[in-house]
């Protein structure tokens, strides 16, 4: 979803209208935020599947980054920048302060192709046997990871507004989120090392786009 001014007065309903000419796009800097690489490469394939080449695709992206007015070096910096008053909040508890804050919540109405954020962080768990062992809590250990993996986790991503899965919690939140064709990155990238050398690494796509703006 895009976050927006109140009333959405640049009517931003589609990956195109963020490239129109008089729209300010307030996003990190895909070189130094895990997040912001998730939007550029919705951007990429976004406009690859409507225009049909990568060439195409990275000068949709290229016309993308001249609507950036500044590239903060993470989420929280841009959510500041965008809306100086709520500092860190989420976007989606942003969006419920409409009256009085401003912002409002404005879902891509787009029904093409997005990315399905599969972040790393949220979605992988490492423990360290020799430290579970040392405190001799392996049956907590076990309760959590089971936690975080069952219906209850998943409906309280949903109810967090965070597209669950599992068909349960799925269904519960359908109404929340569009039916959207999501992609991963292992489907349009092949994974996250080919994507970050082609696009993210010194000289890639992204250092070729920006300097050029």
């Amino acid at each position: 979803m895009f976050l927006v001014r109140k009333g959405n007065p640049k009517a931003i309903r589609d990956w195109n209208d963020l490239v129109r000419p008089g729209v300010a796009v307030i996003t990190p800097n895909p070189k130094t935020s895990g997040g912001a690489r998730w939007n550029y490469l919705a951007a990429w394939e976004f406009a690859k599947h409507r225009f049909g080449s990568d060439a195409q695709a990275q000068d949709f992206v290229a016309r993308l980054y001249r609507n950036v007015p500044v590239l903060d070096a993470g989420a929280r910096g841009s959510t500041i920048t965008f809306y100086p008053a709520r500092h860190g909040r989420r976007a989606a508890r942003l969006g419920k302060r409409g009256k009085d804050g401003g912002v409002r919540i404005r879902c891509r109405e787009v029904r093409d192709r997005e990315a399905l954020g599969q972040h790393p962080c949220r979605t992988h768990v490492a423990l360290v046997d020799k430290d579970v062992d040392k405190k001799g809590k392996w049956d907590l250990v076990e309760a959590d990871l089971g936690h975080l993996y069952s219906d209850d986790a998943k409906d309280i991503a949903g109810r967090s507004h965070f597209r669950p899965t599992g068909e349960k919690a799925g269904q519960k939140y359908a109404a929340r989120f569009q039916n959207l064709k999501l992609f991963t990155i292992a489907e349009s990238f092949g994974n996250w090392t080919l994507a970050d050398k082609r696009h993210f690494a010194d000289g890639a796509s992204f250092d070729q786009i920006y300097t050029a703006k």
